[in-house]
């Protein structure tokens, strides 16, 4: 047979696998693809592209190094680099092999680690300097002492600006006078203080659900609890733009994950219809208010799915919670007719409005019991720290105390906003709740604008790849209730400048 007819029949075949490897991910029928479809036409983040290459791995023996995905655009480049991968022509990539036993015996020969000490060095090389770790003096508040130098900061998500407050501080110091600095042991055993309680009664009461349980991890939260609660038997449905630690929850249960585009129910809905009757326990997953873009999600309308498809959801309110609804009680209270209790698993975290550290999931008492009961992440921790829980308890009485505070930040978020996009800056999907990014779509020249509002005083941090993609590399401005309105306009028209230079 001759070589152009055997090439246009592996070809075929090697698109017939691919159809069925991107609908066992996505449960979409892919459609017509051949050597000219675009891999960013699959409509897979950069998660399930990874999975999508590693199921052909599997069913065609061979392997394709994370930086040939990243280069590659078509299909037709996706099928070139197969064919040499099969036929030889480019041999498999082996994995490093260590050639010594000092080496085998030293940690930092792996190749991760030897990775990210050349990134390092090219930020070096390219005169960018490294924009992270940079030791702060005092309090992380509107402003931050950096290198000896105060600097208005939108970097620390010090929303209500709770964290340094004396009432805050205050109760801390009272918990560490009359309970000491750690429980030391887990609730369970002796751990359980009056604090904690308070804390999840109050907590509980402030969302208006049932009950409510601390964790001393945020991140831990959501990977302790989707992992102990789902398995290999269940699906989970993701909005696109959810945070890490839902995702490692999710890769810890087991359980298979879909992804549906932001913010896009009838996305949603779709992966539903298609997928709903094929597993036990489907959770859908969102962000009250998204932490890259600041949008919220559409609460109702996920709501309304849940019920109607027999559901769970969960809502991560990280940075929900104290910004949104009046008195900051969240986002089921920013959207009129909302019930609270339509929600499974609401979770959040204490370090942001809250004044504090740690996470917590509120929900029904007998799903708090449960997890109480059980969760590793609850069950084998300590538990949380006195000064931490009587922080996150004063910040829940100042909030409720001082609903003007609230609506102070919502006042400054507005107006950043409003003087970003008339100054022709990229706000993206903001839409003026303490975050707001700056959309400037090249990791370099995002550090670059970083250090030239930096030499103005101005402390905001560079979000560049792998956080997000590259034409998506952005600043994003924390913005703080105790930001004054001309610290926003003056940032605002040096971020203009600096972009315009």
């Amino acid at each position: 047979m001759p070589e152009a007819e055997l090439n246009e029949r592996l070809d075929h075949e090697i698109i017939e696998l691919l159809k069925k490897a991107i609908y066992e991910i996505s449960l979409k029928e892919p459609g017509d693809i051949n050597a000219t479809t675009k891999i960013s036409e699959f409509g897979l983040d950069s998660v399930a592209i990874m999975e999508l290459i590693g199921l052909l791995e599997e069913n065609l023996s061979i392997r394709v190094e994370d930086a040939e995905v990243a280069s590659l655009q078509t299909v037709g480049d996706l099928l070139t680099l197969i064919r040499n991968r099969m036929e030889g022509s480019t041999p498999n990539p082996a994995p490093e092999v260590l050639q010594s036993w000092d080496e085998c015996c030293d940690i930092t020969a792996l190749p991760e680690i030897r990775g990210l000490e050349r990134r390092i060095a090219d930020l070096g090389n390219a005169k960018l300097g490294n924009p992270y770790f940079h030791v702060h003096d005092g309090t992380a508040g509107s402003s931050s002492v950096i290198g000896g130098v105060r600097m208005l900061n939108f970097s620390s998500y010090n929303y209500l600006g709770f964290c340094g407050h004396p009432e805050v501080n205050q109760a801390a110091k009272e918990a560490i006078d009359r309970y000491g600095t750690s429980v030391s042991a887990s609730r369970l055993v002796s751990g359980e203080r009056r604090l904690h309680l308070d804390l999840e009664s109050g907590i509980s009461r402030h969302i208006g659900v049932e009950d409510a349980v601390v964790f001393v991890s945020g991140h831990a939260t959501n990977v302790t609890t989707i992992g102990h609660l789902f398995d290999k038997n269940d699906l989970i449905i993701h909005d696109a733009l959810c945070h890490d630690s839902i995702l490692q929850g999710i890769y810890l249960s087991g359980a298979k994950r879909r992804s549906f585009r932001h913010s896009d129910t009838a996305d949603l809905e779709a992966i539903l219809k298609r997928s709903r009757g094929n597993y036990r326990r489907v959770l859908i997953c969102s962000e009250g208010l998204f932490s890259m873009d600041g949008d919220i999600c559409d609460l109702p309308s996920m709501i309304e799915l849940k019920k109607r498809f027999r559901c769970y959801l969960m809502i991560d309110e990280a940075h929900s919670i104290g910004v949104l609804g009046h008195a900051g009680r969240g986002v089921a209270h920013h959207f009129t007719g909302t019930d609270p209790r339509d929600v499974d698993l609401w979770m959040g975290t204490l370090s942001k409005s809250f004044a504090s550290c740690g996470g917590y999931i509120a929900g029904r008492k007998e799903l708090i019991r449960y997890l109480k009961y059980t969760a590793p992440g609850f069950l084998y921790s300590v538990g949380m720290p006195p000064p931490n829980a009587a922080a996150a308890l004063k910040s829940l009485e100042l909030m409720q105390r001082h609903p003007e505070i609230v609506e102070r930040l919502r006042r400054r978020s507005r107006l950043f906003l409003e003087l970003a996009r008339s100054s022709g800056v990229d706000t993206g999907l903001a839409m003026g709740a303490a975050v707001i990014p700056a959309i400037i779509g090249d990791s370099v020249r995002c550090m670059q604008i970083s250090s030239a509002l930096a030499a103005r005083k101005i402390n905001v941090q560079p979000i560049v790849h792998p956080a997000v993609e590259e034409n998506a590399a952005r600043l994003r401005f924390f913005i703080s209730a105790n930001h004054t309105e001309d610290e926003i306009r003056y940032t605002v028209q040096a971020l203009s400048e600096a972009l315009n230079s």
